[in-house]
């Protein structure tokens, strides 16, 4: 399983069913779970921790080293991975640099050819990245988000479930759940609803999440005000995610363009 060009380092930890492919270096301290498969010309730094079934395409960098100018060896922390993501080609996770749990991506996201996650960032569960879709450090972006192609989410950004992200959009605040945001400096432009429907969001509760959207961003009231009224007044689990996304925002909650 092991391609006789690959160099696994003494002290990399694979499963026996764990396939390498031609040029490929996994490093001392990596650990790879139950049927990962690495094609070629693939680098797994030893930070890397990846759980099972995880394919990783050609040229990919899986734990890379943190584009922070501050980084120094001695401040590296690891980056923990689920099961069951694809990482295409050329795609680079950057290990951790801050904070004792590094760099961590959930189960079943989907990276296209040249995305990016930056260091320190927590990436959720069944998320799809496409093409140069990039997360400076920092981020923490939910579940079930598209993130569009060229996309470039700043640093401490938050990102909702089931959003998406418009192609070649910068997004510089927090976007929350279940909305679309696009554009050179990102505004929300309307609910996800593709994604909601797919997600199984029947029009009843798509159409509670809209009115609690039109009530928070349309409805003239002081935002605390406006979360407080929708609360009292469209009670609910989606409500309550909407409400804590936007009460736990440091770098501001994107509008409505």
């Amino acid at each position: 399983m092991i391609h006789p060009t690959a160099i696994i380092e003494p002290g990399a930890d694979l499963h026996p069913s764990v396939s390498v492919g031609p040029y490929s270096i996994v490093e001392s301290g990596a650990v790879l779970g139950e049927g990962c498969v690495i094609e070629s010309c693939v680098r797994i730094y030893g930070a890397a921790r990846l759980g099972r079934n995880n394919r990783v395409g050609h040229g990919a960098t899986i734990g890379a080293v943190p584009q922070d100018l501050g980084y120094t060896p001695d401040k590296g922390k690891p980056l923990s991975i689920g099961d069951d993501n694809i990482f295409n080609e050329c795609v680079n996770i950057s290990h951790g640099v801050k904070y004792d749990t590094g760099t961590r991506i959930g189960s079943r996201n989907f990276f296209m050819t040249g995305s990016h996650v930056g260091h320190d960032c927590t990436v959720g569960d069944d998320n799809v990245f496409a093409n140069t879709a990039t997360l400076a450090g920092h981020v923490e972006l939910e579940h079930h988000v598209f993130v569009s192609g060229q996309v470039a989410v700043h640093q401490f950004c938050r990102i909702g479930a089931y959003v998406m992200l418009g192609g070649v959009s910068g997004v510089s605040k927090d976007v929350p759940p279940f909305v679309i945001a696009n554009g050179q400096r990102a505004r929300i432009v309307g609910l996800n609803l593709v994604g909601l429907r797919r997600n199984g969001f029947d029009a009843e509760r798509r159409a509670r999440i809209k009115a609690v959207y039109k009530l928070v961003f349309r409805s003239g009231l002081r935002l605390a005000e406006a979360l407080e009224r929708a609360e009292q007044t469209l009670p609910g689990p989606d409500t309550d995610a909407i409400v804590a996304f936007c009460r736990g925002s440091e770098r501001g909650v994107t509008g409505f363009a």
